[in-house]
């Protein structure tokens, strides 16, 4: 039996997210929560005729504590949408606030559980999460993932036009480091199977992955950003979870993880100077098995990047940390 969660659920994300967990036969019960919303989501889920039993909850009479409830899986998408001209670091007060909320909430309820952060902008939630786990003596870093697979999704699918290969998904393209702009690193000479970039192609291509979200933002006038995608990406991430938790071996998912807490991470801490990164991480029945050490397999041109990816990201794991140890005054 596999329950999971998604806390967020009424949201541009969470909805199409919670349709494709309604519809996966991985997935047994299914609890829906948000602050608004919520039973209407989980009524036009519940005619869907799958195995997942459906509930919602609001956050009257406890509810969050009964969506949280036996949950073997959180995905955590909750938060306010970037908005035109709006940086992922404009989201962070808002959004800090509402995961630091959830993550309480799991701390006290289902601390065994796999997290999974969507929550923009993720450099910052992840820490923010782990140091509210830490707090409450609740942190397991082998369980808590910062979802980082729509860089893998949008990688794969750009450099289609120059594979030509007719399923993108088939080709495996690291992507590593962090979760917004220049902390994205795309690996492609890492990839499998081999793909040759263009050298006039490639600036273009590094850009197209790192600043995505704002190609889809400024296609939706304002009204919206990447949802839809982001929906996928975190239902794909979410299945590997499920698969490997269940028992399923050899999978290998790029996500932002402590390092210190997953084996072969200090060695990659110690490379990048940071306690958290996404690389390709070996996901077993405990969580995250193994982090493989992709960056000291960087060719000149990725280590450029790797250079400017370091300093972004560092500076937001410190403010995720911060915002815990210090809260802002209200």
């Amino acid at each position: 039996m596999v329950k999971a969660v998604v806390a967020g659920a009424s949201g541009g994300i969470g909805q199409p997210l919670s349709l494709l967990l309604k519809a996966s036969p991985l997935v047994d019960k299914l609890a829906l929560y948000d602050v608004v919303n919520t039973p209407g989501v989980t009524a036009d889920l519940s005619h869907i005729s799958s195995i997942a039993q459906i509930e919602g909850f609001l956050p009257a009479d406890d509810g969050m504590k009964k969506a949280l409830t036996g949950a073997d899986v959180v995905v955590i998408p909750a938060g306010i949408p970037r908005k035109p001209g709006m940086t992922r670091d404009d989201l962070f007060k808002i959004n800090a606030g509402i995961v630091k909320g959830l993550i309480e909430g799991i701390a006290e309820t289902c601390p065994d559980a796999y997290i999974l952060i969507i929550s923009n902008p993720v450099n910052s939630t992840v820490p923010i999460a782990a140091e509210v786990l830490k707090k409450a003596g609740k942190f397991n870093p082998k369980k808590l993932f910062g979802v980082t697979t729509l860089d893998v999704v949008r990688a794969e699918t750009f450099v289609q036009s120059i594979t030509g290969e007719r399923d993108p998904s088939k080709t495996v393209i690291p992507v590593i480091g962090g979760h917004s702009g220049e902390t994205i690193v795309p690996m492609f000479s890492q990839a499998k199977p081999e793909v040759k970039i263009p050298e006039d192609k490639l600036d273009a291509l590094v850009h197209r992955i790192q600043f995505g979200g704002d190609e889809v933002v400024e296609a939706k006038g304002g009204a919206g950003s990447a949802t839809l995608s982001m929906a996928y990406a975190g239902f794909r991430f979410t299945e590997s979870i499920i698969k490997a938790a269940k028992g399923e071996s050899g999978i290998v998912e790029p996500t932002f993880v402590y390092l210190p807490g997953v084996q072969g991470g200090e060695e990659i801490q110690k490379e990048t100077g940071c306690d958290f990164f996404s690389v390709p991480v070996h996901l077993g029945k405990e969580g995250a098995e193994k982090a493989e050490n992709i960056v000291t397999k960087a060719n000149d041109y990725e280590k450029k990047l790797l250079q400017k990816c370091y300093e972004g990201l560092k500076g937001n794991i410190s403010k995720g940390v911060e915002f815990v140890q210090n809260p802002p005054s209200k």
